[in-house]
């Protein structure tokens, strides 16, 4: 094993923290990572994937262990679908423009996403009316306890809304080694109803689209709002879009009445978060060298040598300043470290 001492984490989470791993060590395969797991001599072990989804606050007192295994290989084809396994360390971007080269489809909603393929079915991803568990097969996953590969339906993931089994009562329990997808072959069904695609792909002159046109409208759309991590630091969306009560919504409406939302339920709606921080006053606010970005109001952003301390005390001072005004508590989506 080839353990380094003292590495800085800058280069491997996208808000561009610049914390230290007191030891950490890149794992190409999953005999490695059991030999890892079942080595006694650093009994404090932190994963590390594509670093997308996370905030790093502190230094990592713990053998830092980057995941990265690769290789993409079709297991099963039928007329219309096509089994896909990806390894997790595999950059998730990267993976969807492959299955679009080889025209399977389904993830050209999920473009431009941020992280890598094994963080995926934790928070169930999702952008345009897409989710992963709508192409989501099955996963594998190294449990910790065992060291055994364990293999989890979608039923056994119990995805929800930006959720998962791994969330919860299996959280620090698994990692999440490979992923199969049920994509489509020949016959697409596109999802073109949600958000701006159709006006873009409108503003491509495109009448009839196909799921690479789609993926191009998506990162279109995506660039116009999102900065890139490479070029300021930030992690996406930071916070979740809250779904509340039909009641409570009903009173929101009516001291706001163009209140954006959409009906999940008969009972419970949700409202876009980006309009409540938005109008909350703090869409392009700046702190100094972080903030909240200028055309995304979800974004927090890092301009260049903030702390995670200084981005974790801006969310918690959004989050207060929107219950205060909206009544409503919006949840950070990342993971605070």
């Amino acid at each position: 094993m080839h353990i380094q001492n003292d590495i800085s984490l800058k280069p491997f989470n996208t808000f561009g923290i610049d914390v230290k791993a007191k030891h950490f060590i890149s794992v190409k395969s999953v005999e490695g990572l059991k030999r890892i797991f079942s080595s006694e001599e650093f009994p404090q072990k932190f994963i590390l994937g594509g670093g997308s989804n996370m905030l790093l606050t502190k230094d990592i007192d713990a053998l830092v262990i980057h995941l990265n295994l690769k290789g993409k290989t079709v297991l099963e084809q039928t007329e219309n679908e096509i089994l896909v396994k990806c390894e997790a360390g595999e950059n998730w971007h990267e993976f969807v423009l492959w299955t679009l080269e080889k025209d399977f489809g389904g993830l050209e909603n999920l473009s431009l996403i941020p992280g890598n393929v094994g963080t995926s079915p934790i928070q169930n991803i999702g952008a345009y009316g897409i989710e992963l568990k709508d192409v989501f097969h099955s996963c594998d996953a190294l449990n910790l306890e065992t060291l055994e590969i364990e293999s989890f339906t979608k039923e056994a993931c119990e995805f929800d809304y930006r959720n998962s089994i791994f969330k919860q009562h299996a959280k620090d329990r698994y990692i999440i080694i490979s992923v199969v997808f049920n994509l489509s072959i020949g016959h697409h069904n596109l999802n073109t109803n949600y958000g701006a695609i159709i006006s873009e792909l409108e503003n491509m002159n495109i009448e009839q689209p196909t799921i690479q046109d789609v993926s191009r409208a998506v990162i279109a759309i995506r660039q116009s709002k999102l900065p890139d991590p490479k070029e300021i630091g930030n992690s996406g969306s930071f916070f979740k879009n809250p779904i509340i009560p039909k009641e409570d919504f009903l009173k929101l409406q009516g001291n706001f009445p163009d209140a954006p939302h959409y009906i999940v339920s008969e009972n419970e709606i949700k409202v876009p978060a980006g309009w409540l921080i938005e109008h909350a006053g703090f869409k392009g606010k700046t702190f100094g060298n972080y903030g909240v970005h200028k055309k995304q109001a979800l974004v927090l952003v890092n301009y260049g040598g903030a702390k995670g301390k200084d981005i974790l005390n801006l969310s918690k001072l959004i989050q207060d300043t929107v219950v205060r005004i909206f009544g409503i508590h919006i949840e950070a989506e990342v993971n605070i470290i």
